[in-house]
């Protein structure tokens, strides 16, 4: 069975209700990056962190996998499909997709702050100060922040170079180290990216840029790689 790679970014769940960090109504435009998404931040604002994460978990429970997410959960009744997912989403989980990489974490989880193998689920959407791990420390939204290390990016790159067919959705390839899983795949190979804004490619072999938006162009890509099994 052909193994098909997917990168999915923000653009697959904007469908869905989630809003992104870099469009005009983003998020990026009521909170500072210094102050919500890094570690300076949780230091030296704790309060605000787990208030700005609460309101995305809240967000997120009210969402629903969109038309692109259930697409490619069709993809494998004929493919062996590896998503890995810059979303900290569980829509692709929620639509039914059985293989699934966070390289940025999962907002409804928390770890503890002193050991990051200690993750739990989180029940509902509030995570609070004074919430404990079992070792006594706050725990923290699972989260990968700016200037932290992507601790599965040595396995995404793994998983990218088996790839047979490789899809990018709903992300422009600027954001690294995400961006840099193009390197691992062979140049052979065939690769699809859909998005509906300008992308640059330079460089990337037997690319077919489909300028759609994840909700049109993931089906109607679906829809032909499972002709082409038939």
């Amino acid at each position: 069975m052909k193994k098909i790679v997917v990168l999915t970014g923000a653009g697959v769940s904007q469908e869905s209700g989630i809003r992104t960090f870099r469009d005009s109504d983003g998020l990026w435009e009521e909170y500072r990056i210094e102050d919500v998404a890094t570690y300076e931040a949780w230091e030296n604002d704790p309060q605000l962190v787990l208030e700005f994460y609460n309101q995305r978990r809240k967000q997120l429970l009210e969402a629903k996998p969109n038309l692109a997410h259930y697409a490619l959960v069709e993809l494998e009744k004929k493919y062996d499909v590896q998503i890995i997912t810059q979303n900290v989403d569980d829509l692709h989980e929620r639509a039914g997709s059985k293989k699934v990489l966070h390289l940025h974490g999962e907002l409804k989880k928390s770890r503890s702050s002193i050991d990051d193998s200690i993750i739990y689920p989180i029940d509902g959407w509030e995570l609070k100060l004074g919430d404990l791990c079992e070792k006594g420390s706050q725990l923290r939204p699972h989260i990968v922040w700016f200037g932290e290390a992507v601790p599965l990016i040595e396995l995404a790159a793994r998983l990218t170079e088996q790839a047979d067919i490789f899809i990018v959705i709903g992300t422009s390839l600027n954001v690294y180290p995400a961006a840099g899983l193009v390197h691992y795949i062979k140049p052979v190979i065939k690769k699809y990216l859909i998005d509906p804004n300008d992308c640059k490619t330079d460089g990337i072999e037997n690319l077919t840029f489909i300028k759609e938006k994840a909700g049109v162009g993931v089906p109607a890509l679906v829809d032909q790689l499972l002709k082409e099994k038939e």
